[in-house]
């Protein structure tokens, strides 16, 4: 079956806190807050086929659209939308796939490339070299002082390598797709850890919001596994379903104590993140430093890049990739070094005597969609019991959790993306 989508609607995404939604259309991009629900700003200026906020700042990542006219899917705009003016523009190889932003950090990922910029002066700070990564399997912690990346590794782990330390470096673009996770500080500039999260490749990957904890799901979409970072242990499992499903989005809330997972099974289920625990996953979880966002739409402050002006542009950018020339090569023996360092039993599968009787988790509420074959990204509200999603037929929905008893959520808020005609429902 097709999946259904609202033609006019390019885009389509929460920001780092979930309190407000970017939208990108084929006339331009609007800002919606969630709480309370309503559009706060809109232009009309092109095609957008990325827009991505900065929490809720002025700061917002616009990228073009593939085949509409006066837009490029390969350039990336950061504006100030409060002072209505362009900070920097960069112009990319081959088309953006995704924009991940925390207050540090900025990441903009290809198929085969991932560019690490430091986003109070747009200066590159690493090109990293992956796998054929089309469907842009990626994420950046929200939390800058706990920042981590993860991808899909583009060598298999040790227990899946047959390569020997003579044998010659495989090329990157022929790897086969593996459900390894790469985890790489963004801070330290260093490979931290891999993840043998899944014996089939990898759908989907979301960092908690202190940075503690990593959710994983294969392409198969049965199973999801929730991991510390960045000690890489295996923390929860849960099952999603018997029959194999594609998951299109995850997210923890707040305190990290549940994750929302929605699928092509046109059903949203919440999984409790229960009394085992483990490192990154105790009580520091949302009870650390936390990126506390302003009110909807301020200015940037003082740490933003509103200054970055000239520190960007494409001169600087070909300047830049000439003097990292060499470090997707540098990262990638650096990667395969560390997989074959690495223990198996880092960041591996239990062992199977253990494994066996370790039975995943069922959800602990869940929800029906109001239509089927939509894709959608799903989210859980900082100020209410709430699970909140977006579907790709362009409507935001809003149902109602019972945190004591869990079951099926009731929908309270239905909205149009696009139109803008908000209907509160009982």
């Amino acid at each position: 079956m097709a999946e259904r989508t609202n033609p006019n609607m390019l885009f389509a995404n929460f920001n780092q806190d979930y309190s407000c939604i970017s939208v990108g259309t084929r006339k331009g991009y609007s800002i919606t807050n969630c709480d309370p629900l309503g559009r706060v700003y809109t232009k009309d200026d092109g095609a957008r086929g990325i827009v991505e906020m900065l929490f809720c700042t002025s700061l917002i990542a616009l990228v073009g659209a593939a085949h509409q006219p006066h837009s490029s899917p390969r350039k990336l705009q950061i504006v100030n939308t409060k002072r209505h003016s362009i900070i920097c523009e960069l112009l990319f190889p081959s088309s953006i796939l995704s924009v991940k932003l925390n207050r540090k950090t900025l990441v903009v990922v290809l198929e085969m490339e991932i560019y690490i910029y430091d986003i109070s002066n747009m200066r590159l700070l690493h090109v990293i070299e992956t796998a054929p990564n089309p469907e842009a399997i990626c994420a950046l912690s929200p939390n800058a002082e706990n920042s981590y990346l993860t991808y899909p590794s583009p060598v298999p782990s040790p227990s899946t390598s047959t390569s020997t330390s003579t044998s010659p470096a495989p090329n990157i673009s022929q790897q086969p797709a593996t459900g390894d996770v790469l985890l790489f500080s963004t801070t330290t500039s260093t490979l931290t850890n891999i993840i043998r999260a899944h014996k089939s490749p990898l759908s989907a990957l979301a960092i908690s919001p202190s940075g503690t904890l990593l959710a994983t799901a294969s392409d198969k979409g049965t199973v999801i596994r929730v991991w510390s970072v960045p000690g890489a242990e295996r923390l929860w499992q849960f099952r999603r379903g018997t029959r194999e499903a594609r998951i299109y989005s995850m997210s923890f809330n707040a305190v990290g104590s549940l994750l929302a997972v929605s699928s092509a099974h046109d059903t949203v289920h919440i999984f409790k993140l229960g009394a085992r625990q483990g490192p990154g996953s105790g009580s520091s979880n949302g009870s650390g430093k936390k990126d506390r966002p302003a009110s909807p739409m301020e200015s940037v402050d003082s740490r933003d890049p509103d200054d970055g002006r000239g520190a960007g542009g494409y001169d600087s950018f070909v300047d830049e990739r000439k003097k990292n020339s060499s470090v997707s090569s540098v990262l990638r023996r650096r990667s395969m070094h560390l997989t074959k360092s690495i223990s198996s039993s880092v960041g591996g599968y239990l062992p199977n005597t253990i494994t066996e009787i370790w039975e995943p988790s069922r959800d602990f509420a869940f929800l029906r969609l109001p239509t089927s074959g939509a894709r959608c990204v799903v989210g859980l509200s900082g100020t209410l019991p709430q699970v909140m999603v977006i579907s790709s037929e362009g409507y935001f929905y809003a149902y109602n959790i019972d945190l004591e008893n869990g079951g099926e959520c009731t929908l309270m808020k239905q909205y149009s993306l696009v139109d803008s005609d908000p209907s509160g429902m009982d």
